[in-house]
């Protein structure tokens, strides 16, 4: 099975950046797409982005284009979420996830908190 570490998350002041990272073992990751998803404090798990398995599209909830930036290092099996010009409103668990057509793989999340 697929197994996935994510590393990156932190504290960080509103106007900040940080970017997350999920480094994939057991499987090549380029056989996955990939999501990016959050949890914020009383809220319902949400998308925040995806990228195809070879990196050819990716895609943006609303709230967050233009700011982050979804991308992918299939020969370091290594997908990123590189997050600019935080918001607080973006504090929450993030989490990676890879999907094929049969299962979804979890990172175990990484908290990432927007204060000032």
């Amino acid at each position: 099975q697929l197994q996935l570490v994510q590393s990156g998350g932190g504290l960080v002041q509103p106007g900040g950046s940080l970017r997350l990272s999920c480094v994939a073992s057991g499987a090549p990751l380029d056989y996955y797409s990939i999501g990016w998803f959050r949890q914020g404090p009383g809220k319902e798990r949400e998308g925040v982005s995806c990228i195809s398995s070879t990196g050819g599209w990716a895609n943006y909830t609303d709230s967050v284009k233009g700011r982050f930036t979804i991308s992918r290092d299939n020969a370091q099996n290594t997908a990123y979420l590189q997050m600019n010009s935080l918001k607080p409103e973006d504090t929450a668990v993030y989490y990676c996830n890879a999907r094929n057509y049969l299962y979804n793989y979890w990172g175990q999340g990484t908290q990432v908190t927007v204060s000032s």
